[in-house]
């Protein structure tokens, strides 16, 4: 049997965001649910022992322009946010804190903060301000992204991802086979839909 497509992605990662956008167009067009692993993208860097591209500055550069380039091609609304990269710790904890029937709005929201609006999310206010909009309340989610179990939820999360060979973001896992990168969606959906 097919196993459902697993989706490894961080906020911080703009080609996260870019995948983010083509699988709620798949999933509204094939009717399936993908499923959205959070992961703490720098912490897994951390694991493999590499320097993320952001900070390497001929692939910073490049990634700048590649990523205007697929938005463009995709007619996807993206916006190249100056403040990258942010440390997306706390938002990516926040996710494992809410009620399922408020994470799509969640993750919808702070995806399109970064990397539509160009806003800082590294500014608690702004942060508040999504919160609100979510229906999540302020305090509420300050004690929980400082809860031990959450700190570790999110942690494990990005060991188990490294577990698996996983070394980025965003990655799609389909029985138990790897596809890095937004542009590797559809060989993702390829594995999802082939007959066994």
């Amino acid at each position: 049997m097919t196993k459902p497509i697993e989706f490894y992605f961080d906020f911080a990662s703009p080609y996260s965001y870019l995948a983010h956008k083509q699988i709620r167009r798949i999933e509204e067009k094939e009717n399936i649910k993908i499923n959205y692993k959070p992961i703490f993208l720098g912490g897994l860097h951390k694991l493999i022992g590499i320097t993320a591209a952001a900070f390497i500055n001929s692939k910073a550069k490049f990634m700048i322009k590649d990523c205007k380039m697929v938005s463009k091609k995709l007619n996807i609304k993206f916006k190249f946010n100056p403040l990258f990269p942010i440390n997306s710790l706390n938002i990516m904890r926040g996710l494992l804190t809410i009620n399922s029937n408020i994470k799509d709005s969640y993750i919808d929201s702070f995806f399109n903060a970064y990397w539509q609006d160009g806003l800082n999310l590294n500014d608690e206010k702004i942060i508040f301000d999504i919160l609100k909009k979510c229906k999540v309340k302020k305090n509420d989610f300050l004690k929980k992204i400082k809860d031990q179990k959450i700190k570790y939820k999110l942690k494990k999360l990005t060991q188990e991802a490294y577990d698996k060979d996983i070394f980025g973001a965003p990655t799609f896992m389909v029985n138990e086979k790897i596809f890095w990168g937004q542009d590797r969606l559809v060989y993702a959906l390829d594995e999802f839909f082939k007959k066994n």
